[in-house]
């Protein structure tokens, strides 16, 4: 069982979405906080709502992705508030194309966030979450660590990978008997900007959008992201506070999750059937 009264929580990718949901349900249940994010702007928002609702805030920029600065970052942080009880390693991208047409570049850079950046942020956090006494990691992976779905051959490995890193982790904690919980989170669709965010890095990238893959992507966010980043932390929190494994967050990825458990042949056909294929695109 966790609580958050007077701990000391960090959250990566709190500038926005889940990460920054994840920041203020904390401020309500009385934690300290130790907000990051790539974007300062957002960041800085998130840290002046968490402060007005009476969290004691720290809030850095970092670029999760980097193994140095993240270890400089944990030593700031526990420097500043003398102890560390809880990680959120939430901070991800989202980038899309098929495997043939996806370059090394495009991977390694959705692998060095989402997967990376989460293995960073355990292992520079870890021992800081043991001496504790009361520690616990919440490393958020997604619906596609349960489910492949095509065009995202990265993100998706990314998520898995988060998942299998993670269960690891809590085998390990649980045989060593270490005071540190550890939960994998899997979000359905949650209303974030993860869809803008992916488009922007595209171009950022070089990469021309065309007016149809503006409208996919438009349709996507309309028709699957709905549920809000306030209902999602809340989910994540109080599976959290019960220390559970694992969190499936909205009826999507509760339905996703028993559909591939009772279908594990049958549902990558189920999937490429119902999802149009790129010559349809």
């Amino acid at each position: 069982m966790s609580t958050f009264h007077h701990k000391v929580a960090v959250v990566t990718g709190a500038g926005s979405g889940i990460g920054r949901a994840l920041a203020l349900g904390l401020a309500a249940r009385g934690a300290r906080l130790a907000l990051s994010d790539i974007d300062e702007a957002g960041l800085g928002e998130t840290a002046e709502l968490a402060a007005r609702a009476g969290a004691t805030v720290h809030h850095q920029r970092l670029d999760v992705s980097d193994r140095d600065a993240f270890e400089a970052y944990a030593s700031t942080v526990a420097a500043h508030f003398g102890v560390v009880h809880q990680i959120y390693n939430n901070a991800g991208v989202a980038r899309s194309g098929p495997v043939l047409e996806f370059s090394y570049n495009d991977y390694e850079r959705v692998l060095n966030i989402n997967l990376w950046g989460v293995i960073h942020g355990t292992k520079a956090f870890l021992p800081h979450l043991i001496a504790s006494g009361d520690g616990h990691v919440v490393n958020v992976s997604s619906l596609n660590g349960l489910m492949a779905y095509p065009g995202s051959s990265a993100y998706c490995t990314s998520k898995f990978a988060v998942r299998g890193f993670t269960e690891a982790l809590r085998i390990e904690m649980l045989q060593d008997r270490l005071p540190v919980g550890v939960t994998v989170v899997h979000p359905g669709g949650v209303k974030t900007n993860i869809t803008n965010n992916a488009m922007a890095s595209a171009r950022e990238a070089g990469v021309e959008l065309s007016a149809a893959d503006v409208k996919r992507a438009r349709d996507y966010e309309q028709r699957f992201l709905r549920l809000s980043p306030d209902a999602a932390a809340k989910t994540i929190l109080d599976g959290v506070a019960a220390g559970k494994p694992r969190v499936l967050v909205g009826n999507d990825a509760k339905a996703i999750d028993k559909l591939v458990r009772l279908l594990p042949r049958l549902y990558p056909r189920i999937v490429a059937r119902v999802t149009p294929s790129r010559a349809a695109r």
